[in-house]
């Protein structure tokens, strides 16, 4: 029987959003988790970071907050600094102060798509978008934290127990199949899916562990265009018949303020070698299903 880890301060901030309250439910039965929610914590306001990791001395600091408009970054880039790299300063800083391990979720979108094989954490990022930038910068903040995890994220789906109904491109998705609708998935982007729960769990697991610090990619195994990924929606569903309602787009037919990128395929070796093995993507649809339906 293995044995139980050494029981840990950890703070979650941003903790009502769709990655941190899943750690916060993931962490909490085994450490003392202190959840913050955006409005009891502003990352952006660095003193307030200050002061609020001197209550709490914490041994690890997990940001489960971030600015997630993509769009919205191109015409509010200081709101995009402030939420992805400025906040991660303040928070690697804190960090250090009180010797905690910092864990910081950054994103696929710091690559620009243009490979043809899954990116690895030893590719050169190049962030083509306002908010790309702020999360590769977040990045190199962060890792200024003695001891500091980045986890790059994707797509992500999914909610903790208990939590509010499921956000996210999935989620819309498969509201709009069982609500009779058309929704438009492009074809042509592939991406890695996170889903929130296998994240949480891969969160525990390196601050429990002796895992080095540095960039992982934290990604459910496989990868998939976002037709793909809907098809296989319906058809773990038990309603096959919803693929022929799937709207078929792609990237070049669409107009977006923020450029994304087209092939997003990450590989999460790095990972595995640390000990913790990512399910495929199409099982943790099934436990994503078993939640929603």
């Amino acid at each position: 029987m293995p044995a139980r880890p050494v029981p840990l301060r950890i703070v979650v901030v941003g903790a009502r959003g769709q990655l941190g309250a899943a750690v916060a439910h993931e962490c909490g039965p085994v450490h003392e988790t202190v959840a913050l929610s955006r409005q009891e914590l502003d990352v952006s306001d660095e003193r307030a970071v200050t002061e609020a990791m001197a209550r709490v001395k914490p041994d690890v600091i997990v940001n489960g907050a971030a600015y997630t408009d993509v769009d919205g970054s191109e015409d509010h880039p200081v709101d995009a600094l402030n939420g992805n790299a400025f906040a991660a300063r303040a928070l690697a800083r804190a960090a250090l102060t009180h010797g905690a391990a910092l864990v910081h979720y950054s994103t696929d979108f710091v690559f620009d798509g243009t490979g043809t094989r899954p990116y690895t954490e030893e590719d050169r990022p190049n962030p083509r978008s306002v908010y790309a930038a702020s999360k590769l910068l977040g990045e190199w903040f962060a890792l200024d934290a003695p001891r500091a995890y980045v986890l790059r994220v994707e797509s992500l789906f999914g909610r903790a127990p208990g939590a509010g109904p499921a956000k996210g491109s999935v989620a819309g998705i498969l509201n709009t199949l069982l609500a009779g609708g058309s929704p438009k998935v492009f074809e042509d982007r592939t991406v890695s899916p996170t889903y929130v729960i296998d994240a949480a769990r891969a969160t525990r697991h390196l601050v429990e562990s002796s895992a080095p610090s540095g960039v992982y990619h934290c990604v459910n195994s496989g990868h998939v265009t976002w037709l793909g990924f809907a098809q296989e929606l319906a058809r773990q569903l038990g309603r096959p018949e919803l693929i022929a309602r799937l709207v078929p787009v792609r990237m070049a037919d669409v107009t977006l303020r923020a450029a994304r990128p087209r092939y997003c395929a990450l590989s999460n070796d790095k990972l595995r070698s640390a000990g913790f093995e990512m399910p495929a993507w199409q099982d943790a649809v099934a436990r994503f299903l078993r939640d929603a339906v």
